[in-house]
């Protein structure tokens, strides 16, 4: 079997494995061995397997692409942020980051190398889309952070490279992986999905019924405003938006998180506090508010008295609002620059 064809083995379903065991002639509580060393236990380096027969540690490592990407480089922040830079197998790259907060610790994961909505504001997107993540890939970037930390994170976001709902499919089936009991077993109320506001993603997400929550990237309260932020192949009317959103709220009963990069003389003034707010009440939503991390000389972060006064407009108006922490703000924080640095061979040695 050739190395393209190959699965990786932390994409492997249950039936996929029990199939496979079977097919070697192996008994059939080899599955449930195999399962709990991927996803119970996080190995995914056969010969690790110790309870397995040496013939099946060899013809898993055959089989299948077992470890699939290596961390290139690794940033880290004095708050303990730390970002890892991680080589794919076939020499792309792509970020994770692991945020620790005095109460949680937060693994943010990409879904795509590169991203097609190509945001003005974003590093992600600046090369546009190179190829989609497939669900091993991104549940191998959940091992790596498990790896660094010795355990579980208390949640994931899917909020770094890319945009998750237009690669649905490899999407879904790494919160299936992650959530359900027989895999990871992790809490679906603990992971959120961001989107800019990809509308047939939105609706497709709610109609699989799990307790996920969505975050929207709306950045702006008017479609004027987004115009001049997110190009027009992807964007989609604040008006859908906002009715999938009704949608996904009806259908899974999660409260929605509206992300607003604050960006100054764009996006920052009272007026546009005040659209946000009336949105937010509207929709029964939280906002998170984030100063902008400069990636282009083009956009640029509001003084902090403007975004102070942003965060009590919407205050006064009993929005629930939280002022992000600027975690990593030394460490290329924003998504995409360092894969940008690694693109253009700049990339950070560990430090």
């Amino acid at each position: 079997m050739s190395a393209a064809s190959k699965q990786l083995l932390c994409s492997l379903t249950a039936d996929e494995v029990k199939t496979w065991v079977a097919a070697h002639g192996a008994p059939a509580f080899r599955a449930s061995q195999i399962l709990d060393w991927i996803y119970k236990k996080r190995i995914i380096t056969p010969n690790l397997m110790s309870n397995l027969p040496p013939d099946l540690r060899l013809a898993l490592s055959e089989d299948f692409i077992c470890v699939s990407s290596v961390i290139e480089s690794e940033v880290a922040a004095g708050d303990g942020t730390s970002k890892l830079l991680l080589r794919l197998r076939d020499g792309e790259a792509v970020e994770m980051v692991i945020i620790p907060a005095p109460d949680r610790m937060t693994f943010c994961l990409s879904t795509q190398v590169g991203c097609p909505v190509q945001c003005r504001f974003c590093a992600s997107g600046a090369d546009g889309l190179v190829r989609n993540l497939d669900a091993g890939e991104m549940v191998e970037q959940f091992f790596h952070g498990c790896a660094k930390i010795g355990g579980l994170p208390d949640n994931v976001v899917f909020m770094g490279i890319g945009e998750g709902l237009l690669n649905f499919g490899n999407l879904e089936k790494a919160i299936r992986l992650l959530c359900d009991s027989e895999y990871v077993g992790f809490g679906a109320r603990r992971i959120t999905v961001s989107t800019s506001g990809f509308v047939p993603g939105m609706r497709q997400l709610a109609d699989l019924g799990r307790q996920v929550n969505l975050a929207v990237s709306l950045h702006a309260a008017d479609d004027a405003t987004r115009a001049a932020l997110i190009p027009d192949k992807l964007r989609y009317p604040i008006r859908e938006i906002l009715d999938a959103c009704e949608y996904y709220r009806e259908k899974t009963g999660r409260m929605i998180t509206f992300e607003y990069t604050l960006i100054d003389g764009i996006n920052d003034k009272s007026g546009d506090a005040e659209k946000l707010a009336a949105i937010a009440k509207r929709m029964h939503a939280k906002v998170n508010l984030i100063p902008y991390n400069q990636t282009t000389a083009d956009f640029h972060r509001p003084p902090d008295k403007v975004i102070r006064n942003f965060q009590a407009i919407l205050e006064r108006c009993d929005i629930q609002v939280t002022l992000r922490m600027e975690k990593g703000s030394k460490v290329s924080a924003a998504c995409g620059q360092l894969r940008a640095k690694h693109a253009s061979g700049e990339h950070s040695k560990q430090e």
